[in-house]
């Protein structure tokens, strides 16, 4: 929350009131040049020149803002506020800003409802004042602030996510689906917004309405093996390992060092004891050089040494063995299984 930098200047008639002006103008030099202490100087003199006091008190603020020191900012800014009778809505929103560096969020919140009387169109200052809402626990307070934000400005993509979320936090899922959509319509090339409708139908349990939605974002962007990995994660959630196995086969057979995909294949083929694509996934990981694989080949091999298969308990150790010829472990459980022959 960087505060707004605004210099205001005052020309008067008068000697005095040039040879302030010539002041500000040399301490905004340095303002820009970064040289804030010596500033800070001069804005001081040029106010004892008669410079304005609110202008002064706000670059002089803002000085401070720049150096992280905060209190004296917030001083600062205070005196800006007072001097103009509470009526300029830069010193109060940049005053807000600096107390929500400071964590102090009630203070941050009352004066961004100061701000946002003066100015209820800034849209920043509404979704500020969301942010430190959310800081305090209040999450209908954050929603109502970004709803204003939303009102104020449908077509900004960020500010749909930011009332999505809000709603989420209230477990609002209809109104969070219905602000996705509405955002969709807007911007019909923002296909994320249907990956993120997916996520948000999965948050909420609602499997079938969340693979309806991977799809719909795959008709769009039609090989995408991420939003593929995300529909075979939901559809296995919902207890659908055979169609998931599928999708993990597919994002395979277009990107085949996708480990993740891979391992995941594996293990959904092993859990449904569908020995043949287990054994196919877990050498793709191996073959990948991702010792996930190795986990997988043991598992197996354990299973087929517990039925007394141990011939294929050590071939499938041997498999393993093959893209990890050091592994410790590999090696101990391919000497137990073979003594035991």
């Amino acid at each position: 929350m960087k505060p707004l930098f605004l210099v205001l200047l005052f020309v008067m008639s008068s000697f005095a009131a040039q040879s302030s002006f010539d002041l500000m103008e040399r301490a905004n030099a340095l303002y820009r040049s970064g040289k804030f202490k010596q500033a800070i100087l001069l804005y001081r003199k040029a106010e004892d020149r008669g410079a304005d006091p609110v202008a002064v008190s706000f670059n002089i603020a803002n000085s401070y803002y720049q150096m992280d020191k905060y209190p004296e900012a917030a001083a600062a800014y205070r005196k800006a506020v007072d001097y103009s009778e509470g009526n300029f809505a830069p010193a109060l929103f940049n005053m807000a800003s600096v107390y929500f560096r400071l964590k102090q969020f009630p203070e941050c919140i009352a004066v961004y409802h100061r701000a946002l009387k003066l100015d209820p169109d800034n849209i920043s200052g509404w979704l500020y004042l969301g942010e430190a809402y959310t800081k305090t626990g209040d999450k209908v307070g954050a929603l109502r602030a970004i709803e204003n934000a939303y009102r104020l400005d449908k077509n900004d993509i960020s500010i749909v996510y930011q009332l999505s979320e809000a709603n989420i936090a209230l477990n609002d899922f209809d109104r969070a689906v219905a602000v996705i959509r509405e955002g969709y319509t807007l911007h019909p090339e923002e296909s994320d917004f249907l990956v993120y409708l997916g996520d948000v139908y999965r948050l909420n349990k609602n499997f079938e309405e969340s693979a309806n939605a991977y799809r719909e974002a795959l008709s769009v962007k039609i090989d995408d093996t991420q939003i593929m990995y995300k529909l075979a994660d939901v559809l296995a959630e919902d207890k659908k390992p055979y169609i998931a196995m599928e999708i993990l086969n597919n994002i395979l057979q277009i990107k085949p060092d996708f480990s993740d995909a891979a391992i995941f294949m594996g293990n959904l083929a092993y859990d449904a004891k569908f020995y043949d694509r287990a054994e196919y996934a877990y050498e793709l990981v191996a073959k990948n050089g991702n010792a996930e694989a190795v986990f997988g080949f043991k598992n197996m091999a354990y299973d087929a040494h517990a039925q007394k298969r141990d011939e294929e308990s050590v071939r499938l150790l041997n498999v393993a063995l093959k893209y990890f010829p050091n592994d410790a472990s590999l090696i101990a459980d391919l000497l137990e299984m073979q003594s035991g022959n």
